[in-house]
């Protein structure tokens, strides 16, 4: 999208506030002095058998960005592709799952489009507003700040579990897997990272707010790795800073440690380093699983924010106050890149 740049450049488009130059979570477009609307599109495959649950979590990943960008969600189109032998009540049950996680961001779907597809896929076409002032950018982050993540990772490991040890499976295929030693799919861990993908990030936009955080992304098909090296990039442009991560520090659901031993990773345990590793440094202590946790790609994940120092304590108490975990998993540095200890 980037080379459309030259096309539309931003000096002859002013009121677009965040849009084709640097890589951001969303587009914002200024309407007067104290509103931007934001906008942002996502859909994908499922990721979850049900279909109520693969809507809610499509939904709820879609508005992500717009939290990403510190706004809230105002309204949403549905986007959807479906087989023609597709049961009706399948259909109906993926749209009212989106339905009702758009309901609860306080928002509503005023309309949508569907096409015919060989494969389902659903997500939104979102809008949101936010104040121009309080913007969160990728760019922003200073020397000093404290790096919080908002959700735990390990949803992409885990559902690419449930996808290869699922109904499908033959009894030669289950037999092959356990004589290689990979582990049975665990219900309960399941369970935990649909619960983390349906959890809205409204309430961690919320406290960034309040903390005066001016530097946000979410984590998703990048991964944590992948998402923070664009962060620091723009904080290296802009004041030579990078990031200092403590992977034991970083969170993780239930499970995934044997999980990522079995091997049930995704293409982002590849590409994501291919891509992004040139800006990441490891500590020797670093251990392989732990690698692959930090690159692996993530569906509707938690907010990565970088947290001025005097403001902790705000945000901290916010997150509490609202029932959002927050958990702190580095710093900005005055070098650039991204270390990992």
């Amino acid at each position: 999208m980037r080379q459309l740049a030259g096309v539309f450049p931003a000096t002859e488009y002013p009121a677009v506030l965040v849009g084709l130059g640097e890589p951001d979570d969303a587009a914002v477009y200024r309407l007067d002095e104290t509103r931007a609307l934001i906008k942002t599109t996502d859909f994908f495959t499922p990721v979850v058998d049900d279909p109520w649950t693969f809507g809610a979590v499509a939904a709820a990943n879609a508005m992500s960005d717009v939290y990403a960008m510190g706004g809230d969600v105002l309204f949403c189109l549905n986007i959807a592709g479906f087989p023609a032998d597709l049961p009706a009540e399948t259909v109906a049950q993926i749209f009212a799952g989106g339905a009702a996680k758009v309901r609860e961001a306080g928002a509503a779907i005023a309309g949508g489009h569907t096409i015919t597809s060989p494969e389902p896929f659903y997500g939104l076409s979102v809008t949101g507003v936010v104040d121009p002032q309080c913007i969160l950018r990728k760019g922003g982050a200073r020397p000093g700040d404290r790096l919080y993540l908002t959700k735990p990772l390990g949803t992409g490991i885990i559902t690419t579990a449930a996808k290869q040890t699922g109904p499908a499976e033959s009894a030669a295929q289950r037999a092959q897997r356990r004589a290689q030693g990979k582990v049975d799919l665990d219900v309960r861990h399941l369970d935990a990272a649909i619960a983390s993908m349906l959890r809205l990030n409204r309430a961690a936009a919320r406290a960034a707010q309040a903390a005066q955080v001016r530097s946000a992304t979410d984590i998703t098909g990048y991964g944590l790795l992948g998402h923070a090296a664009e962060m620091a990039l723009a904080a290296a442009r802009e004041n030579g800073a990078g990031f200092r991560l403590c992977a034991a520090a970083v969170p993780a659901l239930p499970g995934v440690w044997d999980y990522i031993a079995s091997g049930y990773l995704t293409q982002g345990s590849r590409r994501n380093p291919e891509a992004y590793g040139a800006q990441v440094r490891f500590a020797p202590q670093v251990t392989s699983a732990q690698r692959s946790l930090l690159w692996e790609a993530e569906t509707s994940g938690g907010l990565l924010v970088a947290v001025p120092a005097a403001m902790q304590t705000t945000f901290e108490s916010a997150c509490a106050d609202a029932g959002q975990p927050a958990w702190a998993i580095g710093e900005v540095v005055s070098t650039p890149g991204i270390e990992v200890l």
